[in-house]
Order: structure tokens, then sequence, then C-alpha cells
């Protein structure tokens, strides 16, 4: 398949940025990997519609794809996760800290209802307005503002027995 050159740089600036959506939408780095490149195949397929505006194009590609994944998610057995053992993680570097704390919260989102965790990436993680949410997600924006009340109030039980203080304020979109 001929590759259109801006394609290409379409990929290279806004892969990543895309990835962690997909990874936020999934919770899974392995299904966010192949939602992110079967979405960037079918952008690259409709590049000539996608052109003018890809990024939107490949998010909602992302979205679609992610609502399609959870669908056949409930019509196979559950996975079960491999159980950790805290014993074994060593809390020498510095880092270690953020990452559990990037664990915490993506777990989570993971248990939010699939809706509500669209609109908390939408908004929060991809700053994206109301309006552009729920243009993306094909709802009004009363709907996407009752997902984000609910889905927030949801989090702020979750997050609540975290030991680590972290800020429950968050920053408002556009």
């Amino acid at each position: 398949m001929r590759v259109d050159p801006s394609f290409e740089t379409f990929v290279d600036d806004r892969s990543t940025a895309l990835l962690r959506t997909a990874y936020l939408l999934t919770g899974d780095r392995g299904h966010a990997e192949d939602l992110l490149q079967t979405a960037l195949l079918r952008t690259a397929r409709h590049w000539s519609q996608a052109r003018d505006s890809p990024e939107a194009y490949a998010r909602q590609v992302l979205v679609n794809l992610s609502r399609d994944r959870i669908r056949s998610l409930f019509r196979r057995p559950r996975e079960a996760p491999m159980p950790e053992d805290p014993d074994t993680l060593r809390t020498v570097d510095g880092g270690y800290e953020r990452v559990t704390e990037r664990r915490v919260v993506v777990r989570a989102l993971a248990q939010l209802p699939i809706r509500q965790r669209q609109v908390v990436i939408l908004r929060f993680f991809e700053d994206l307005s109301v309006e552009q949410t729920a243009e993306l997600i094909g709802s009004s924006t009363g709907t996407v503002k009752t997902h984000t009340s609910r889905a927030l109030a949801r989090l702020r039980e979750l997050l609540a027995d975290y030991h680590e203080p972290f800020p429950m304020e968050v920053p408002h979109a556009h």
C-alpha cells in the first residue's frame, strides 16, 4: 500500500497521543497497541476523507473500536488478570510512586462503565470540550455532562481509599 507522506507525518506527530487514548480506553497496553494499529490502518485507507482532520477521524475510529471490543468481551469468557505480589516489588526507584498512582487511576478508570470512561478520557485526558465529546460519542451535551458528573463521583469513591494524597479536583477542559 502506498502511503501519502502527509499521513506518515501525522503518524509521527500524533501516534503517541493516540496510543495514550487507546490505552486509557482499554486499560491494557497490548490491546491499546492493537486498537491504534487498526485505527491507523483505517485512517490510512480513508486518508482522502480524513486528511482535513486526521486526529479527530482517528480518535473516532478508536472510540468505535473500543466500543466493539467491549461488546465482544461480553460474548466470551472473562479474562482473569495475573495476581500481583506486592512483596516482590521494590520501592528503590523514585518514579515507582508515580507508576503506582498511574496504575491506581487506570484501574479506577477501568471500573467505570464504558460511556463514562470514554467521556472522562476525551474530556480530561484529550482536553476536548463538552460539544466535541458529544459529537465524538454521538450523544447530546447534556448526556456528556451527566456521564462526566457520575464518572467523577465514582472516581472519587474508588480513589478515596488510596493512601497517598492526590488532587481530586480535575481541571476543566476548555
